[in-house]
Protein backbone atom coordinates (compact mmCIF):
# COMPACT_ATOMS: atom_id res chain seq x y z
CA UNK A 1 0.00 0.00 0.00
CA UNK A 2 1.61 3.41 -1.04
CA UNK A 3 0.28 6.82 1.50
CA UNK A 4 0.62 9.88 0.02
CA UNK A 5 0.16 13.06 2.47
CA UNK A 6 -1.58 16.21 1.00
CA UNK A 7 -0.51 19.54 2.84
CA UNK A 8 -4.03 20.17 4.25
CA UNK A 9 -3.57 17.45 6.62
CA UNK A 10 -5.44 14.61 4.84
CA UNK A 11 -3.93 10.88 4.54
CA UNK A 12 -4.86 9.38 0.89
CA UNK A 13 -4.38 5.51 1.06
CA UNK A 14 -3.43 4.55 -2.72
CA UNK A 15 -4.59 0.75 -4.03
CA UNK A 16 -7.19 0.41 -1.23
CA UNK A 17 -10.67 0.34 -1.13
CA UNK A 18 -10.87 2.52 2.22
CA UNK A 19 -11.63 6.19 1.82
CA UNK A 20 -12.19 9.05 4.19
CA UNK A 21 -15.73 9.28 3.31
CA UNK A 22 -15.81 4.97 4.05
CA UNK A 23 -14.30 5.66 7.33
CA UNK A 24 -16.40 8.47 8.43
CA UNK A 25 -19.82 6.41 7.52
CA UNK A 26 -18.65 3.86 9.35
CA UNK A 27 -17.96 5.57 12.58
CA UNK A 28 -20.91 7.67 12.17
CA UNK A 29 -22.52 4.13 12.10
CA UNK A 30 -21.22 2.94 14.72
CA UNK A 31 -21.86 5.97 16.53
CA UNK A 32 -25.37 5.68 15.97
CA UNK A 33 -25.64 1.88 17.23
CA UNK A 34 -23.56 2.77 20.30
CA UNK A 35 -26.32 5.62 21.14
CA UNK A 36 -29.25 2.92 20.02
CA UNK A 37 -27.84 0.41 22.52
CA UNK A 38 -27.32 3.56 25.47
CA UNK A 39 -31.30 4.43 24.83
CA UNK A 40 -32.32 0.90 25.28
CA UNK A 41 -30.10 0.54 28.40
CA UNK A 42 -32.07 3.96 29.68
CA UNK A 43 -35.27 4.08 28.29
CA UNK A 44 -37.01 1.82 30.80
CA UNK A 45 -34.97 2.95 33.47
CA UNK A 46 -36.18 6.51 32.85
CA UNK A 47 -39.46 5.74 32.95
CA UNK A 48 -39.39 3.86 36.31
CA UNK A 49 -38.31 7.01 37.87
CA UNK A 50 -40.79 8.81 35.67
CA UNK A 51 -38.45 10.40 33.81
CA UNK A 52 -38.13 10.78 29.86
CA UNK A 53 -35.43 10.66 27.54
CA UNK A 54 -34.82 14.19 25.51
CA UNK A 55 -31.90 12.91 23.46
CA UNK A 56 -28.32 10.81 23.89
CA UNK A 57 -25.15 12.36 22.26
CA UNK A 58 -21.57 10.61 22.45
CA UNK A 59 -18.53 12.32 21.21
CA UNK A 60 -14.85 11.84 21.70
CA UNK A 61 -12.25 9.68 20.46
CA UNK A 62 -12.12 5.72 20.09
CA UNK A 63 -10.11 5.51 22.91
CA UNK A 64 -12.01 7.51 25.30
CA UNK A 65 -15.63 9.56 25.32
CA UNK A 66 -18.18 11.30 26.86
CA UNK A 67 -21.74 10.43 26.86
CA UNK A 68 -24.82 12.99 27.41
CA UNK A 69 -27.53 11.62 28.87
CA UNK A 70 -30.50 14.55 28.61
CA UNK A 71 -33.21 13.72 30.34
CA UNK A 72 -36.92 15.76 31.13
CA UNK A 73 -40.32 15.71 33.04
CA UNK A 74 -43.32 18.18 32.27
CA UNK A 75 -42.37 19.49 36.15
CA UNK A 76 -38.57 20.28 35.21
CA UNK A 77 -35.88 18.34 36.23
CA UNK A 78 -33.65 18.10 39.37
CA UNK A 79 -30.45 17.86 40.74
CA UNK A 80 -31.78 14.61 42.42
CA UNK A 81 -33.28 13.27 38.91
CA UNK A 82 -29.59 13.84 37.53
CA UNK A 83 -28.04 12.01 40.27
CA UNK A 84 -30.29 8.93 40.39
CA UNK A 85 -30.50 8.50 36.38
CA UNK A 86 -26.39 8.81 36.55
CA UNK A 87 -26.22 6.33 39.25
CA UNK A 88 -28.79 3.18 37.71
CA UNK A 89 -28.45 4.14 34.04
CA UNK A 90 -24.27 4.08 34.89
CA UNK A 91 -24.60 0.51 36.44
CA UNK A 92 -26.75 -0.88 33.67
CA UNK A 93 -24.37 0.82 31.60
CA UNK A 94 -21.73 -1.23 33.27
CA UNK A 95 -23.49 -4.69 33.30
CA UNK A 96 -24.60 -4.35 29.76
CA UNK A 97 -21.07 -2.47 28.34
CA UNK A 98 -22.24 -1.22 25.08
CA UNK A 99 -18.98 0.99 25.20
CA UNK A 100 -16.09 -0.74 24.66
CA UNK A 101 -14.13 2.03 25.93
CA UNK A 102 -13.23 4.55 29.20
CA UNK A 103 -15.69 7.23 28.68
CA UNK A 104 -17.37 9.68 31.13
CA UNK A 105 -21.43 9.82 32.02
CA UNK A 106 -22.55 13.09 32.29
CA UNK A 107 -26.55 13.26 33.03
CA UNK A 108 -28.44 16.87 32.73
CA UNK A 109 -31.65 18.37 31.23
CA UNK A 110 -32.07 20.13 28.30
CA UNK A 111 -32.19 23.27 29.26
CA UNK A 112 -33.88 26.67 29.44
CA UNK A 113 -33.24 27.36 25.44
CA UNK A 114 -33.64 23.48 25.32
CA UNK A 115 -34.05 22.65 21.06
CA UNK A 116 -37.36 21.32 20.00
CA UNK A 117 -37.02 18.06 17.82
CA UNK A 118 -40.31 16.20 17.95
CA UNK A 119 -43.75 17.27 17.13
CA UNK A 120 -44.44 16.72 20.76
CA UNK A 121 -41.26 19.19 21.72
CA UNK A 122 -43.64 21.99 20.06
CA UNK A 123 -46.83 21.02 21.44
CA UNK A 124 -45.50 20.45 24.37
CA UNK A 125 -44.54 24.45 24.28
CA UNK A 126 -47.21 26.39 22.35
CA UNK A 127 -47.32 29.53 23.99
CA UNK A 128 -43.50 29.81 24.60
CA UNK A 129 -40.64 31.97 22.90
CA UNK A 130 -38.90 29.80 20.38
CA UNK A 131 -36.00 30.99 17.50
CA UNK A 132 -36.59 28.69 14.46
CA UNK A 133 -34.23 28.20 11.43
CA UNK A 134 -35.59 26.64 8.26
CA UNK A 135 -34.11 24.65 5.44
CA UNK A 136 -35.74 26.88 2.51
CA UNK A 137 -36.26 31.04 2.85
CA UNK A 138 -40.23 31.31 3.44
CA UNK A 139 -40.80 35.12 2.66
CA UNK A 140 -37.11 35.74 2.25
CA UNK A 141 -36.74 34.63 5.60
CA UNK A 142 -34.68 31.73 7.28
CA UNK A 143 -34.56 32.62 10.75
CA UNK A 144 -37.79 33.47 13.18
CA UNK A 145 -38.66 34.53 16.32
CA UNK A 146 -42.28 34.59 17.86
CA UNK A 147 -44.32 32.96 20.26
CA UNK A 148 -45.51 29.62 19.30
CA UNK A 149 -49.44 30.03 18.75
CA UNK A 150 -50.34 26.34 17.44
CA UNK A 151 -48.46 23.32 16.12
CA UNK A 152 -51.67 21.51 14.08
CA UNK A 153 -51.41 19.50 10.74
CA UNK A 154 -47.28 19.27 10.88
CA UNK A 155 -47.26 23.17 10.98
CA UNK A 156 -45.73 25.88 13.58
CA UNK A 157 -48.06 28.84 13.74
CA UNK A 158 -45.27 31.82 14.98
CA UNK A 159 -46.96 34.86 16.52
CA UNK A 160 -44.89 37.85 15.72
CA UNK A 161 -45.08 42.06 16.81
CA UNK A 162 -46.88 43.54 16.07
CA UNK A 163 -49.63 41.05 14.46
CA UNK A 164 -47.74 39.07 12.37
CA UNK A 165 -47.93 35.01 11.96
CA UNK A 166 -45.92 33.13 9.67
CA UNK A 167 -46.11 28.91 9.05
CA UNK A 168 -43.66 26.63 8.94
CA UNK A 169 -44.23 22.84 7.68
CA UNK A 170 -42.43 20.60 10.37
CA UNK A 171 -40.45 18.93 7.52
CA UNK A 172 -38.77 22.56 6.47
CA UNK A 173 -37.35 22.73 10.32
CA UNK A 174 -34.07 22.71 10.29
CA UNK A 175 -33.23 24.17 13.81
CA UNK A 176 -35.72 25.34 16.62
CA UNK A 177 -35.05 25.73 20.69
CA UNK A 178 -36.77 28.09 23.26
CA UNK A 179 -35.65 31.48 24.15
CA UNK A 180 -35.00 32.50 27.65
CA UNK A 181 -37.83 34.60 28.93
CA UNK A 182 -37.08 36.93 31.89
Amino acid sequence: MLYKGLDFGLLVIVGSFFSPLFCFKELKMEKEALIDKVKNVAEPILRSLGLDLFDVVYSGSPKRGALRIFIDKKEGVTLDDCEKVSRYVGHALDVEDPIPHQYTLEVSSPGLDRPLKRKEDFLRFIGKKVKVKTTLPIGNQKVFVGRLADFREETAYLLFDPAGEVQIPFDQIAQARLEVEF
